[in-house]
C-alpha cells in the first residue's frame, strides 16, 4: 500500500514524515523525485515548475509513504491532507524566510482548501484523512497517521473552513 502526505508547504509533512521514518516505515521524500521534471524556475513566485503529467506517468509507486506537496497526485491508496491555520501558518513560513508573497500565496492557498480539492478531483473521499497539526505536536500526529492507516480512524475531511482568515 502506497500512503500520501500532502499539504501546504508549513503544515508539518517533512517533519511528520520523518517521525513516521524513525518508527520503521518506508518514507520517500517526493522533492527528491522532482529533478528531472523541472521545466523552468518561476522566479516571482519563487518556485520551481514541475511537468506533473510526466512526473507523474514517470513516478513507480512504493510501498509506505509519499511525503511532499503534489502527494495527492499519485496514485495512493490513501492520502493524508494536512492542514494548518492559517495565521500559524504564516508564522512557521516566516521562520522559514520564505518571501512575504510566498507566505501570501501558501496561506490564502491553506484558506481557500487547495490541496484539499485537488487530492478529492483525484481520490474518493473514503480514502483521504484531513488532519490539522496546528496544536498536535509531531509524535501525536504520526500516531493519528498510523490510526488512520491501520483503520482505526475513520476518513474524514471538508470540517475545516479557514475562509475566515482570508484577507481583502
Amino acid at each position: 500500500m502506497m500512503y500520501g502526505i500532502t499539504g501546504t508547504p508549513g503544515t508539518g509533512k517533512t517533519s511528520i514524515a520523518g517521525e513516521l521514518e524513525g518508527r520503521g516505515y518506508r518514507v520517500v521524500h517526493l522533492r527528491d523525485t522532482m529533478d528531472p521534471y523541472v521545466i523552468e524556475r518561476d522566479v516571482t513566485r519563487d518556485t520551481l515548475v514541475i511537468d506533473e503529467e510526466r512526473w507523474v506517468a514517470g513516478f513507480t509507486p512504493v510501498e509506505g509513504f509519499v511525503e511532499g506537496q503534489l502527494a495527492h497526485l499519485l496514485p495512493c491508496d490513501e492520502v493524508v491532507v494536512l492542514r494548518c491555520r492559517p495565521d500559524v501558518l504564516e508564522k512557521r513560513l516566516t521562520l522559514r524566510n520564505y518571501t512575504p508573497g510566498k507566505i501570501r500565496e501558501n496561506v490564502e492557498a491553506e484558506a481557500l482548501d487547495v490541496i484539499l480539492i485537488e487530492t478529492l478531483e483525484e481520490h474518493h473521499g473514503s480514502h483521504i484523512y484531513e488532519l490539522d497539526t496546528t496544536d498536535k505536536d509531531i509524535r501525536e500526529c504520526a500516531d493519528c497517521i498510523e490510526r488512520f492507516i491501520k483503520g482505526e480512524l475513520p476518513a474524514s475531511f471538508g470540517t475545516i473552513d479557514w475562509s475566515a482568515y482570508l484577507k481583502p
